[in-house]
């Protein structure tokens, strides 16, 4: 059987195997209410075919597409059976980002059964982006770490093999005076290039360094040389050692690399020039391939046992060999020197080492949320609960209240955006402007833009938000702000940017001359543009705040909703919150569609 669940992200070695027992029981629990295994024939590999054979649709990472069809092809040369009838797997490659996508929208039937990604990575971004197509893991095919991959010229520069650097201190080596052409594809679209990210952050963080500020340096530095894909990044690279290479300022020196991708780089024998993998000391994250099953709910018997069928035959011997051969590391099996030898590794490298913990999904959002602000300018609209509650005290924060804890988590966050990010602000309790629960304090415009008096849009925003208090008497204005604060953001949309509405609340609404929640959803879905798409972002604080309500408003428009029980959380929440919907606003949301 597969590894269960190989998460390790250390020096990249081969995975441990669970034990037989684990993983029979997994295997049966994944079938539950489809019978016993051995009563069904699920392990028969002598019954005859029936004449109707068993079809399996899979959807898989690109890179491992080619060695899973050529397992499921042998399958069925040899006329392997589930249940009496022949196994008919048939392997489709396709781009992880996008099935993410299609499986956390919900619509339409997706048309394969199994789905292998190239990371867990992609299996919570289908879960975490709405409610979806479920999935149910189910083993781990294969692991490749994720490496620097240099031309010779650059590696020999950089001491290959003998010097051996650190994520951070690579990071360092690529954004200082003279640093290397980096390339790598979109964080937003390969797991390879946000594990890679996320691994530069942790490291300097350890480090002791400004990791946000390493971090966004690196993310501008990639955002010039950004590919949409994993398979494209490869092309970016010189070819060779000539002059006119070399000073092709479109070429890459470097980039971020799977070992995997390497090895199958250099086994072409195109005449295009080898690569060398450096693997940074402080750990080579692991892309894992997790076997999952899509919404098994739907699935016939017959195709869950076919499932199971197929992903045993996934840790027979002949399927590791296949893997293998196509430059994967398969769980219990020593590690091939040849495979390193051939993918650009060479000793004392620290290709192999013990294992360390998966970087955890906090980091992984943070990264892909800083990245998303560094290569595509915002433009958001930020709206912010000054009812009396606010005042309220948060507990283990020495008196502070919850508007003093919201204000530093937003100013925190917007050192973060950049002169060309558009911010606003407004307030909202009830009746703030005559009837009205709302008001305008700052117009969303560039932070850098000068305003009158000196200073910035930044400056006064800062101001702004540092003045923002609590009123005595106030009540929560919810529904009748969301609809005028998102009729505004709508109105106001900008071509080019990520645009979207930030209602931070830490109640339900009060107002009783409101218009009612239903009525509010109606609305908002009127004002909804496409054309103009602006998610509303809803942050319930605290624990009078209801996220179940402030998310079905929110997915309204293409938004969600969000929970913290400390506004401590903002900054975090509003950058994975960023992250999210700006994966979800079609065709301007990365880079990569830019270049």
């Amino acid at each position: 059987m597969p590894d269960a669940k190989a998460t390790g992200t250390g020096r990249a070695r081969s995975p441990r195997r669970r034990t037989v027992s684990i993983a029979t029981a997994l295997v049966l629990a994944v079938a539950a209410g489809t019978g016993v295994a051995a009563q069904s024939g699920l392990l028969s590999f002598a019954d005859p075919c029936a004449d109707a054979p068993v079809r399996l649709d899979l959807a898989a990472s690109p890179d491992i597409a080619p060695a899973l069809r050529a397992i499921a092809d042998r399958a069925r040369q040899d006329r392997v059976t589930t249940d009496g009838h022949c196994l008919d797997v048939r392997v489709e490659a396709r781009e992880n980002y996008q099935v993410a996508a299609a499986l956390a929208d919900g619509s339409g039937t997706p048309g394969y059964q199994v789905w292998v990604p190239d990371s867990d990575v992609w299996v919570e971004r289908a879960k975490g982006l709405g409610d979806g197509i479920s999935l149910t893991p189910a083993g781990t095919v294969a692991t490749s770490p994720v490496t620097l991959a240099t031309v010779p010229t650059t590696a020999r520069t950089l001491g290959w093999p003998r010097k051996s650097y650190t994520w951070a201190e690579l990071a360092a080596t690529a954004t200082g005076a003279d640093g290397l052409l980096l390339g790598s594809a979109d964080p937003a679209r390969s797991a390879t290039g946000l594990l890679a990210l996320s691994s530069i952050a942790e490291s300097s963080r350890q480090k002791g360094a400004d990791s946000d500020t390493r971090t966004a340096a690196t993310a501008e530095l990639l955002t010039q040389r950004v590919s949409d894909t994993d398979t494209r990044v490869l092309e970016t690279l010189a070819q060779d050692d000539s002059g006119a290479e070399k000073g092709n300022p479109r070429r890459n020196e470097a980039v971020l690399l799977s070992e995997q991708a390497a090895f199958a780089h250099n086994s072409e024998g195109s005449g295009s020039t080898n690569l060398n993998l450096f693997y940074p000391t402080d750990g080579a994250p692991v892309l894992d391939y997790p076997y999952s099953l899509v919404d098994e709910t739907e699935l016939t018997t017959d195709q869950s046992r076919a499932a199971m069928r197929f992903m045993a035959l996934l840790g027979d011997e002949a399927a590791y060999r296949t893997l293998q051969e196509h430059g994967f590391r398969v769980a219990d099996t020593a590690l091939d020197p040849t495979l390193v030898r051939t993918a650009g590794g060479l000793a004392p490298q620290p290709y192999d080492g013990n294992d360390a913990g998966p970087p955890s999904s906090e980091s992984l959002q943070r990264a892909l949320g800083l990245w998303t602000v560094t290569v595509q300018s915002a433009r958001l609209t930020t709206v912010v609960d000054t009812s009396g509650s606010m005042a309220a005290p948060v507990p283990g924060r020495d008196g502070q209240s919850r508007m003093d804890v919201t204000k530093a988590s937003l100013l925190r966050a917007l050192a973060g955006f950049t002169p060309e990010d558009e911010i606003g602000l407004w307030e909202f309790a009830t009746r703030l402007d005559g009837a009205k629960d709302y008001r305008e304090l700052e117009k969303t415009a560039r932070l850098g833009e000068p305003v009158k008096g000196g200073g910035t849009h930044r400056d006064r925003l800062s101001d702004a938000f540092t003045a923002l208090k609590p009123v005595p008497d106030g009540d929560t204005g919810l529904y009748d702000t969301m609809l005028a604060a998102y009729r505004e953001a709508v109105a106001t949309y900008v071509s080019g940017k990520f645009n979207a509405l930030v209602i931070l609340t830490d109640g339900s609404n009060k107002d009783d001359d409101s218009i009612s929640r239903a009525e509010l959803i109606k609305r908002l879905k009127t004002v909804v543009d496409p054309r103009r798409p602006v998610p509303l972002i809803a942050i319930a604080v605290g624990p009078d705040a209801d996220r179940d309500e402030v998310d079905t408003i929110a997915r309204a428009t293409g938004g969600a909703g969000y929970e913290v029980s400390d506004p401590a959380e903002i900054q975090a929440v509003m950058l994975r919150a960023v992250m999210l919907s700006a994966g979800l606003t079609g065709p301007d949301s990365t880079a990569a569609d830019r270049s």
